[in-house]
């Protein structure tokens, strides 16, 4: 399908500087400290990695029974570079992902479209969406991960039915176990949704996809997770704990919530999608049906993978925009070809907003998050970690705090004391040492010393003889 272009502002090389500067400003984020829980991963693969256990995700010495693709890449990684750099790893690979999820969105786009310019440009919408460029893009979590994988595994599917390739179905099959390797059994539901509109909706598509071939890598993408989950003893409840988590979400809590929830979830998806979301809508509300394009089949497919895949988690009593993020290339998609239908106009409104919102980033990255986490919230983790070393020197040391500020600091605990074995939950019968906690215990022990992480509080007891020094005053925080 060709379409005419809108003009010189879709230049293809532009697209693709402007693709490759935004893909650039996720490079400063390797050297930030820690956010939120993204301790959890560098603490998981660091005790996989000296326990030898492959398969279990462990966490202070306790099972979490979370899939553990994410960990192997981080701990192949970082035995490269060093464990001290295993944060910027657990980061590198997020942005990898972030970064290559856009690419395979272009890809997409090229294969349905045949219109190098509309790729680049559905590409670079994806990935400045500002969920996406200034948050979840660079977090070390398992997220961007998955969501690469679970699309992957959607433009593949798509793709091979254009092409009537056999070999897309077995890329795209082995994307799926690899989503669920990486995070949870909904990428299956995602893909699924996926695989029905295009069987429903295009006629053409129908034989391929339901021909031996598909069967084959389809009932391989089931088998395999199944063999994971159940054939291996140390997995052991796993898959009912995946389950759980699922029908955990439907918890109902009030129909004042629900109300709430119902109107704020779609609006804050939308803001989560902005600039160009908001660009697209506001083109739509101007012009109407003149730029949502009847005959544009791949949009309309696109749209109804999105929102079938949307509304359960809109409908459901608990949930989070995070979990969509599969769905945000496919989003990419409609957007992109909404401004594209709109016009030069439309096209180069957007690209100056994608300009100015990349130099906002930068001026983030280099000047305004640094300064936050040096005055307010990060820095003081590796201080009071280091402190802690200091003053727990020569006696057990422990941990209850999983809260981000505990992980966070446990984190640099465990690297800054290697090769020693990383923190781990007080066994029920110790009688004297230190543990990092998330209050005041006395059933724990007497506060020993008590720091001060942003608007967190983090205290350290003593039991027994490690008690024998009088408490110190605490450092000045930051």
């Amino acid at each position: 399908m060709n379409d005419r272009s809108p003009g010189p502002v879709a230049d293809l090389t532009r697209m693709r500087w402007l693709y490759a500067i935004a893909a650039a400003s996720f490079l400063p984020a390797l050297a930030f400290y820690y956010v939120g829980e993204e301790a959890i991963f560098p603490i998981t693969s660091l005790e996989m990695w000296q326990s030898g256990d492959w398969v279990r995700q462990r966490l202070f010495g306790g099972n979490v029974q979370h899939n553990p693709l994410f960990n192997w890449l981080i701990i192949a990684l970082a035995s490269l570079t060093g464990w001290e750099h295993v944060l910027a790893v657990a980061r590198a690979i997020t942005i990898a992902a972030t970064v290559g999820t856009g690419l395979v969105l272009a890809w997409l786009c090229r294969v349905l479209y045949r219109d190098r310019a509309f790729a680049a440009f559905a590409g670079l919408v994806y990935l400045t969406f500002i969920d996406i460029f200034f948050y979840r893009g660079w977090l070390a979590y398992a997220d961007p991960l998955f969501a690469f994988f679970v699309f992957s595994a959607i433009a593949c599917l798509w793709a091979a039915c254009e092409r009537r390739g056999v070999a897309l179905l077995a890329v795209g099959a082995g994307s799926l176990v690899c989503a669920l390797m990486t995070k949870a059994l909904t990428g299956y539901v995602f893909y699924g949704a996926a695989a029905l509109v295009l069987l429903a909706a295009r006629r053409q598509y129908r034989a391929f996809l339901l021909g031996p071939a598909s069967w084959a890598f389809h009932v391989a993408s089931l088998v395999l997770p199944l063999a994971w989950l159940y054939l291996l003893p140390e997995n052991a409840g796993q898959g009912g704990r995946m389950l759980a988590e699922i029908v955990d979400k439907l918890g109902y809590r009030g129909v004042g919530a629900y109300a709430v929830k119902l109107v704020a979830f779609p609006l804050e998806t939308l803001a989560r999608l902005a600039p160009a979301a908001l660009i697209a809508a506001y083109f739509v509300w101007r012009r109407g049906a003149a730029v949502v394009e009847p005959a544009d089949t791949h949009r309309r497919l696109a749209f109804w993978i999105v929102l079938i895949n949307f509304l359960p988690y809109w409908l459901a009593p608990q949930s989070a925009i995070r979990y969509l993020m599969p769905l945000y290339p496919l989003a990419g998609l409609v957007v992109a070809r909404v401004l594209w239908r709109a016009g030069a106009q439309a096209v180069a409104l957007a690209q100056r907003w994608l300009v100015g919102l990349i130099v906002l980033k930068f001026v983030f990255v280099l000047a305004g998050f640094p300064a936050y986490q040096h005055w307010y919230r990060g820095q003081n983790y590796e201080t009071a970690a280091r402190d802690i070393l200091a003053h727990t020197a020569g006696h057990p040391l422990y941990t209850t705090n999983v809260a981000a500020s505990g992980l966070s600091v446990a984190a640099h605990i465990d690297i800054l004391r290697l090769p020693a074995a990383p923190l781990t939950f007080p066994p029920a019968d110790w009688e004297s040492g230190f543990v990092i906690a998330y209050a005041p215990d006395a059933k724990l022990g007497q506060v020993a010393r008590k720091y001060r992480l942003g608007g967190n509080d983090l205290f350290l007891v003593c039991r027994g003889s490690a008690c024998g020094a009088p408490a110190q005053a605490s450092p000045p925080g930051r």
